[in-house]
Order: structure tokens, then C-alpha cells, then sequence
């Protein structure tokens, strides 16, 4: 489900946000998302309506905050760590995107953007690092192409990438579970989900 499905085309999505708030509740409650263990919610970069929504609707089991290694990025991953903090949603870990690149002439790995920048805010927070995604024009293709990397090359490395911090995710979730740290689960009916990771 996709808010680009409901406003196809040029147009912006121009919310203030009570208006955002309606939408996130009717993705969360309205959607017929059918038997899942967990309901992955990708939000907008920042520290806006929509994350304060989605912490407000539902018993949120954790965040996942995404960086580039930059120290821009960073510095937006900080502010957001400290509102999911304020708001009592576990942080699950931190994945740093872009984080390299490759070269496929000489195979050299290049880190454009910098290095450890997703390491040092792991620690800097007492999180966990759960991956590094290179910077890939495969990841890119897939994506303009609508089949994404674990689809299209699901051998390939940066595929390994994306599935093993799906299991660092899923490990983290277990392991609030295990230490009681997790929020309560809600009774949800058919048409909602187990888990929510933002």
C-alpha cells in the first residue's frame, strides 16, 4: 500500500496533519493486509506528523532509522532517534544505506559518502549497526524496474545485504520480545498486523 496509489501522477500530497493522521489510520485499520507477522512502515525521513501518527495509532514494536554516512544524514538520524525516544518506541537498530560502492573495473571499494558514520551513531546510542547496502545502479534498476534486488538477483551481494538485516531486524524484535522491553501487542482483528516496525 502506497500513498503514490491514491495521488497518482505530478500531483504533491500538500497535508497538514490531521488530514495525515486520517490517512495513517485508514492504512493501518482500513487495508485488508491479510495474514502477516510484521507490517513494515516506511516513513518519510524527519521527525514530522506521520511518525508522531503511526506512535499515537498503534503500539509501534520498533524503528529501524536509515542513514547515509554523511554527516548531514547523520545529524537527522540523531533528531529522529530522539523523538522515538520521547514517544517510548524501541529503536531496533541502525542501517546504513549508500554505504559503499565497488567498482566493477577494479573491484576497490570506495566510500563515497565517508565511513562508520551508521557504526559510530550505533554506538554513539548503544544500538546495533544491522547492515551496510552498498551504493549499487543494480538496486536502482530493480527499483525503477519494480522488481526489487532480493527479486531480481537474490544470490547476489547486494541481496545478501537486504536479507541479512531482515534477519538482524527480525532478531531484534525477538529479542525485546524475550527481555519484556517490547510493547504490549494489541488484539488486532483480521485485518491487521502482529508487529509494527517503522
Amino acid at each position: 500500500m502506497s500513498l503514490g496509489f491514491l495521488n497518482p501522477g505530478d500531483k504533491p500530497v500538500v497535508w497538514r496533519g490531521p488530514m495525515l493522521h486520517t490517512a495513517v489510520r485508514q492504512f493501518l485499520y482500513d487495508v485488508e493486509w491479510g495474514e502477516i507477522d510484521y507490517l513494515i512502515v516506511d516513513m518519510p525521513p524527519g521527525t514530522g506528523d506521520a511518525q508522531l501518527s503511526l506512535a499515537q495509532l498503534v503500539p509501534v514494536q520498533g524503528a529501524v532509522l536509515v542513514t547515509t554516512p554523511q554527516a548531514v544524514a547523520l545529524a537527522d538520524v540523531r533528531k529522529a532517534f530522539r523523538m522515538f525516544e520521547q514517544v517510548h518506541v524501541p529503536i531496533l537498530g541502525i542501517v546504513e544505506n549508500m554505504s559503499y560502492f565497488i567498482c566493477p573495473n577494479c573491484s576497490e571499494k570506495h566510500e563515497i559518502f565517508g565511513s562508520r558514520g551508521g557504526e559510530e551513531l550505533a554506538k554513539s546510542f548503544n544500538s546495533t549497526l544491522l547492515g551496510r547496502i552498498p551504493f549499487s545502479i543494480n538496486i536502482r534498476e530493480g527499483g525503477d524496474g519494480g522488481v526489487p534486488i532480493v527479486a531480481g538477483e537474490p544470490d547476489g551481494p547486494q541481496a545478501l545485504c537486504f536479507l541479512q538485516i531482515a534477519d538482524n531486524v527480525a532478531s531484534q524484535v525477538g529479542l525485546l520480545a524475550l527481555t519484556g522491553a517490547a510493547l504490549p501487542i494489541m488484539d488486532m482483528s483480521v485485518n491487521r498486523g502482529d508487529r509494527f516496525v517503522v
